[in-house]
């Protein structure tokens, strides 16, 4: 070999050498430098990422997320293998093969790029995207550059392909604020990740390089054309065959966005969940992972959900005529599916009601097109109720489909099965419902509005309304507890009231019957709903006594105006102190508190709140008693009414139920059920206020503008099949559930219509009646046969205002 040839090889020898020698020192002296910022494979283990706060059921069952970003972290073995092979088919489909640089793929996606002209293929490994958006910034500088090639090594060696794979596929970033594919499959398609087409995650595979551009919702048509190449490549490598592929290449791919699905739906409690969780941890805490675990039961809240929207929209607002189209659309072609979808964009479904167009007008009958189910049929029964709503009533009933929709109109629909649907319309009148456990005041179902994304207002908690005689009971209590028996003989007779004023004239409460009855027993009274019965017990108590025994059921005294008219419930009140109140009644005369998170955990599992309710426990009340020490002294409610006071009430208020204002409870066919209507003045506000000794739920019904229901609305047609719906899921298969009777109560034969005790049994007159054992008529101190008289107790100021009719 020649010398010189030689000589020029061990230079360039040492040359490549030294070169190698000084880059890895230069690569080592590197590492020292930047190695003190990178994190430890412990660290990358353990890095808490931007999780959302979840709000969750008593069970676990999932009901609302918070936070800047929607995710929604999976395991690997949830992730179904046609969703990551489209991943790897559209970012690294040599992701099992290379340690996490891949040369190969480096060099195809340059060639590629360069000879189609369009960056269509990225360089960066799998890895190297993971360790990118988990632990460095997005910035080009060289110590980013370096940073990541060691995070990218250290993560190769320290965790499996599985472990890696499924750390990115939670921390890529989709757009619309999705993190991870998870959260991209409920965000795009509002489906969980089993439930994918190939098509679907072939779009969710290929919006990851350019998230915010390429989506479905901003972009359609990018989308489209990053899929085609996602479809593509997952075809050449053998994923799916040529007719899968054809096949979704041709499904559409425009996205309308969807909110995050859950097992549960109620929005108000996730609200009051999240409020209460920043309250407690401040605001950046929805971004923490807590865990928000509440009372809810969700088989009742489903119930509470479906009983007030369909109870609104068929026992009232059917009832009030139709208001008309939503909008009109061109319909002079022969539109396709996709153009009738594209046309329907811009009208939103709420909750139950889906908009739909008008395709074909038949004689009794009309075909519409309802987004994202299809065609389905209107029959003359689902539109027949639509007379239409004017300024001086409802028009005349239609007799034929023309009558009411023409072709290209935009309404909404509710949908049946077979691919029935029934004319609805948005209702503009609101109701609340919430449902607790009477004996610990855990709240088991609420529902504060028709729906929460149109109106956030929560008129369970928020709202302040006349209660109208769903208060009653609570006076007649403090009547029971000041000389009155459930025989005691009240007026029912035109009362007058002075309203100690030259311009005003003296108040006349009237019954809604117009009618007046004459003397009548108090249980007689509060079953009737008798309006100047009411108004005689309270001028004889006064109204002092009824403030401070309305304090034991959770009323604030001040919020009780010194006026006779709260006698039938012309304060303001929210349907929540409504059922905490008749909770008192419902557990025996414990006072129990409203709560609604059991427990709060930290990202890690760990307990950081947990709410101890007082528990309602009358054994605990009987030493030595089997059950005398079930509850620990410091959880025991306080009873706040005696056990014999709240079963009379509870006794008569059954009778409400059964054969009073709301008989219509008898449709439920149960022997348990107790409660009470309230209907105020013009019927701006309608109640029902129901109970068994294992459940309470208020219903109220109303405008939140204070307008009136009109003139024949009442709580017992408005409120009370709201509730009927309610119970009658939420109390099947349950056993009939009533107050055990206490002890300290008596029968006693009396006259139906004195209600003083009869001589003779057999009297035909005469009925069975219930009285605390030591507070019979004619006892001392016991008002039996005589009317009080109509003259304000002392401390009683005069009513204001005009004539009240409650009932």
């Amino acid at each position: 070999m020649n010398p010189s040839y030689q000589h020029w090889l061990r230079r360039s020898a040492l040359g490549v050498v030294s070169l190698i020698l000084m880059l890895a020192f230069a690569l080592a002296c590197t590492f020292v430098y930047v190695a003190p910022a990178l994190p430890t494979a412990e660290t990358m283990r353990t890095k808490d990422l931007a999780r959302p706060m979840q709000v969750l059921t008593r069970s676990g069952e999932l009901v609302s997320t918070f936070g800047e970003e929607r995710r929604i972290p999976v395991r690997y073995e949830d992730i179904p293998q046609m969703v990551w092979q489209a991943v790897l088919a559209a970012e690294d489909d040599r992701f099992f093969e290379h340690h996490g640089l891949d040369w190969m793929g480096l060099m195809r996606a340059l060639v590629t790029n360069v000879t189609s002209g369009r960056a269509n293929q990225g360089g960066s490994t799998i890895t190297q995207q993971t360790v990118k958006y988990m632990f460095l910034t997005l910035d080009k500088t060289l110590r980013r550059k370096v940073s990541e090639l060691f995070l990218t090594y250290r993560m190769e060696r320290d965790f499996t392909k599985e472990e890696i794979l499924t750390t990115y596929l939670n921390v890529i970033p989709y757009g619309q604020r999705a993190r991870g594919i998870a959260a991209a499959a409920e965000t795009y398609y509002g489906k969980r990740l089993h439930d994918l087409t190939v098509a679907q995650a072939a779009t969710l595979a290929g919006i990851s390089q350019r998230p915010s551009v390429q989506n479905p919702i901003t972009n359609a048509r990018a989308a489209e054309a990053r899929r085609a190449y996602v479809l593509r490549r997952m075809r050449e490598l053998g994923y799916i065959d040529d007719a899968t592929a054809e096949a979704a290449a041709r499904e559409p791919v425009a996205s309308r966005g969807f909110a995050l699905l859950s097992d549960c739906e109620a929005d108000y409690v996730a609200e009051l969940a999240r409020q209460r969780l920043v309250a407690l941890f401040g605001e950046g805490a929805v971004n923490e992972g807590y865990k928000v675990y509440t009372t809810l039961d969700c088989r009742m809240q489903a119930a509470a959900n479906n009983a007030l929207r369909l109870g609104l929209l068929e026992n009232y607002d059917k009832k009030h005529g139709y208001r008309g189209r939503l909008g009109k659309v061109d319909l002079s072609s022969a539109p396709t599916a996709e153009e009738l979808e594209e046309k329907l964009e811009k009208f939103r479904s709420v909750n139950v009601l889906l908009p739909a167009i008008v395709t074909r007008v038949a004689d009794t009958s009309a075909e519409v097109f309802i987004s994202e189910k299809g065609t389905a049929q209107i029959k003359w029964d689902g539109m027949s109720w639509a007379r239409r709503a004017t300024s001086s009533g409802l028009g005349p009933m239609p007799t034929k489909a023309a009558d009411i929709l023409k072709r290209g109109d935009v309404v909404y629909v509710t949908v049946g099965a077979n691919d029935t649907a029934q004319l609805a319309q948005l209702p503009q009148a609101q109701a609340a419902l919430v449902a607790m456990d009477p004996k610990d005041g855990g709240i088991l179902a609420m529902v504060g509005g028709f729906d929460f994304t149109i109106n956030a207002y929560n008129r369970v908690t928020q709202a302040n309304r006349q209660p109208g005689s769903g208060f009653k009971p609570f006076l007649y209590s403090a009547a029971l507890e000041n000389g009155y028996t459930p025989a005691t003989i009240i007026l029912d007779h035109p009362v007058v009231v002075d309203q100690s004023s030259a311009s005003e004239e003296d108040w006349k409460p009237e019954n809604s019957d117009g009618k007046f009855l004459g003397p009548m027993r108090l249980r007689e009274a509060l079953v009737l709903s008798r309006n100047p019965v009411s108004i005689r017990i309270l001028q004889e108590i006064g109204i002092d006594a009824l403030r401070e025994h309305a304090a034991k059921f959770g009323f604030d005294p001040a919020s009780i105006p010194r006026t006779v008219s709260v006698a039938l419930g012309t304060q303001s009140v929210k349907p929540l102190q409504m059922a905490t109140g008749y909770s008192v009644f419902a557990n025996g005369g414990f006072k129990v508190d409203p709560y609604w998170i059991t427990r709060i955990e930290d990202a890690k599992g760990k307990v950081v709140f947990e709410e101890k309710p007082k528990i309602a426990c009358a054994a605990c009340e009987v030493p030595g008693a089997p059950d005398s020490n079930s509850v620990p002294e410091d959880r025991r409610a306080p009873r706040v009414l005696s056990a014999q006071n709240a079963w009379l009430m509870s006794d008569i208020m059954h009778d409400v139920a059964t054969q009073g204002t709301g008989r219509r409870t008898n449709e439920l066919g149960r022997d348990d059920l107790a409660g009470k209507t309230g209907t105020t003045q013009r019927a701006r506000d309608n109640w029902w206020n129901g109970f068994n000794s294992n459940l309470v739920a208020t219903v109220w019904v109303g405008f939140d503008d204070d307008r009136t229901l009109g003139e024949h609305a009442e709580g017992a047609s408005t409120a009370v099949p709201i509730w009927n719906l309610f119970m009658g899921e939420a109390l099947k298969g349950s056993p009939s559930a009533r107050m055990p009777r206490p002890d300290g109560l008596i029968d006693v034969r009396i006259s139906r219509t004195t209600g003083l005790p009869v001589t003779n049994p057999a009297d035909p007159d005469a009925i069975t009646e219930t009285f605390i054992a030591d507070h019979q008529p004619g006892q001392p101190g016991v008002s039996d046969g005589t009317a009080p008289g109509a003259t304000p107790a002392s401390g009683a100021k005069p009513a204001t205002g005009s004539s009240e009719v409650m009932f």
